[in-house]
């Protein structure tokens, strides 16, 4: 091969390389660090990304917020997991993580089995709201979540108002994951509580799901985001970095769940017969003091009308 010839293939071979370069640079997705993206011609606003889920490929739009759904599933993908007064028939997602299956729209499927015999079904936040069954476990709808609550722990020495945390958070949850302010509720004292409500009868098909809002929030304060590295994850309160941790996600569903008592985790069973323990401990202690004091004041009555009779003999 002539040199001429060589040196002509290297320099097609470097042309591609900027070029690839120059779309990479040009192109991102916002809401998804892992996301690949493409340029064409290295004009950005004709940006194509895809979120990898194990072989598969699904086109995502990086203006907003990735499925919760398809997030849960690429994080399962090679792990062995599979897995203030709280309002009535809030859930906890005390399962973790799993790999469910998704809708072509990037929703939870009502029934989840995970690849095994055992299922379950799920709310619209993709946490069980059933007890556990086999093959055969009916799961007539998807239940929706129209209550996220995030409860997380300030670590301010400041004494910052509790007014100036609330517009600060109201701004990032409306600005960082595009949810509308009418589905950002209330905050209060010293832990704080945002509540984000979204009914099916309120919620506009094009708005961001507050399931969603909660797990990327969950995400970026625990210091695990999803977003791009460039979308750095900020709580400016007065112009500071206000630092809240240990983030506690609630879940409270248009229908009440239906998991029964039979199917508690060992450790809530263990802490409940610790606690009845105690109680019938307490009742046999209270009973024992009452006869113990019974019987001497019996013998302290008997012993006084001795000396009663002897005084008067």
């Amino acid at each position: 091969m002539k040199t001429s010839t060589i040196l002509s293939l290297a320099a097609v071979l470097i042309g591609l390389v900027v070029i690839e370069q120059a779309r990479s640079q040009n192109c991102k997705c916002k809401t998804l660090a892992l996301g690949k993206c493409d340029a064409a011609d290295g004009n950005a606003q004709d940006c194509k990304c895809v979120l990898q889920i194990g072989t598969d490929e699904r086109p995502v739009n990086c203006t907003k917020l990735i499925p919760k759904c398809w997030l849960m599933k690429r994080e399962s993908v090679g792990t062995k997991a599979g897995r203030r007064p709280r309002p009535q028939n809030a859930l906890v997602d005390n399962d973790g993580l799993y790999n469910p299956d998704c809708e072509a729209n990037g929703a939870f499927k009502a029934r989840q089995c995970n690849n095994t015999d055992t299922c379950w079904c799920v709310n619209s936040a993709g946490v069980r709201r059933t007890d556990k069954g086999d093959k055969n476990k009916k799961c007539a709808e998807l239940v929706r979540t129209f209550w996220v609550i995030v409860e997380m722990k300030r670590e301010d020495t400041d004494n910052t108002q509790n007014g100036a945390i609330e517009t600060a958070l109201r701004s990032l949850i409306t600005n960082r994951y595009n949810l509308p302010p009418k589905y950002i509720e209330k905050f209060v004292e010293n832990s704080i509580f945002v509540d984000l409500k979204q009914n099916s009868s309120v919620k506009v098909l094009d708005d961001v799901d507050i399931a969603d809002v909660g797990y990327y929030l969950e995400k970026d304060i625990k210091g695990d985001p999803i977003m791009h590295a460039d979308e750095k994850f900020e709580f400016l309160v007065n112009g500071k970095n206000f630092v809240v941790k240990e983030p506690l996600i609630l879940y409270v569903d248009e229908k009440p769940h239906e998991i029964s008592m039979k199917h508690l985790t060992p450790g809530v069973i263990a802490v409940i017969v610790v606690v009845i323990v105690a109680i019938i401990a307490g009742i046999v202690v209270l009973v024992l003091t009452r006869r113990k004091r019974g019987r001497y004041e019996k013998a302290e009555m008997k012993e006084m009308n001795e000396m009663q009779k002897e005084l008067n003999s």
